[in-house]
């Protein structure tokens, strides 16, 4: 871990513990007791939103791809979001794990790279829509916070995108070969025009694309059933339209702070923020945002033990057949 991270790490951690402590943990935990077992609820309910951003990368494959069938898509985007949510590398690990769970399963490495990147593309501006779709709900009563969040979003969004088009891969390469021996020069350019032509072409299938944009920003939307069950188990109802709201504008704030490992503390402050404007009590919106982080734990420490048997149990082979499935 670089010593950036370190420091955006501990930043988080402080946060969060003044937060928690400045609501008492008692009176959370006290709180966060009445969801009891229906936390193991909450988590098979998210297993509704991974299936469907499973299925956002699935629709690149031909049916009948090796290592790209929809349990193989289920269990890549299962263990890329684990690594996000707990691992210090942060929101780049995820997308890096999926390429090599892809690659170790059979698909040709430069069309797993170029899946995971585009559908991570339109995860993210789905994830953008949707936080507009929380703006509208507030209209007037929308803060400058909000509003620099989805900018930085909406900023990261467009700069990937163009980087994608201009050649991203290459571009990452010729720094990275800086650094190398002159004879590895031509091996590492020669993947990375393959790396960004598998790019272009997965852009190029116009339906598969819309296909992948669509269930995305419909995972997004799907999403807001977990907050909106979380309230009802601590007892705090809101409506539907409350929940999306909270949980639009959430992972807006949550996005904005991609550089913290898990957006520790970030995460905890945005609900606080949002929590008058859904009619929440700040005990009741850091309950909310506990029992989130028990889900990630709940998902995430099996997906985190999955990956580690796996690399332990599978070799990094070389994809058969065509380059570009």
């Amino acid at each position: 871990m670089t010593f950036t991270r370190r420091a955006l790490l501990l930043a988080g951690a402080l946060l969060f513990i003044v937060l928690i402590g400045w609501q008492g943990l008692p009176a959370l935990f006290s709180t966060l007791s009445l969801a009891g077992a229906g936390l193991l609820l909450v988590a098979l309910f998210h297993a509704l939103p991974l299936v469907l951003d499973a299925a956002a990368l699935r629709v690149f494959f031909r049916r009948g791809t090796r290592g790209a069938g929809l349990l193989d898509t289920v269990l890549t985007r299962w263990v890329g979001e684990s690594v996000n949510s707990l691992m210090p590398a942060g929101q780049l690990g995820g997308p890096l794990v999926m390429i090599r769970q892809l690659t170790q399963r059979g698909v040709a490495m430069a069309w797993a790279a170029a899946t995971v990147t585009v559908s991570t593309t339109f995860q993210l501006l789905g994830q953008v829509l949707f936080a507009l779709m929380g703006v509208a709900l507030i209209g007037t009563k929308t803060s400058a916070v909000l509003l620099v969040c989805i900018a930085v979003m909406g900023t990261l969004l467009i700069g990937f995108y163009l980087m994608q088009r201009r050649g991203l891969f290459g571009t990452v390469i010729r720094l990275v070969i800086r650094y190398l021996t002159p004879g590895h020069l031509h091996s590492f350019t020669g993947h990375a025009e393959a790396f960004d032509c598998a790019v272009r072409q997965a852009y190029e299938r116009r339906v598969r694309s819309t296909s992948s944009f669509g269930l995305s920003l419909f995972g997004w939307v799907v999403g807001t059933g977990e907050v909106y069950l979380i309230l009802r188990l601590i007892r705090a109802p809101v409506s539907w339209k409350s929940a999306l709201l909270l949980e639009s504008l959430g992972q807006a704030i949550r996005g904005a702070a991609f550089a913290i490992p898990g957006s520790l503390g970030v995460q905890e402050g945005g609900y606080l923020l949002l929590a008058p404007l859904a009619g929440l009590s700040p005990e009741a919106a850091l309950a909310m945002s506990l029992a989130k982080r028990a889900r990630e734990l709940l998902l995430g420490v099996p997906g985190l033990l999955y990956l580690h048997f796996f690399e332990r149990r599978v070799s990094l082979p070389a994809a058969p057949g065509r380059p570009f499935l």
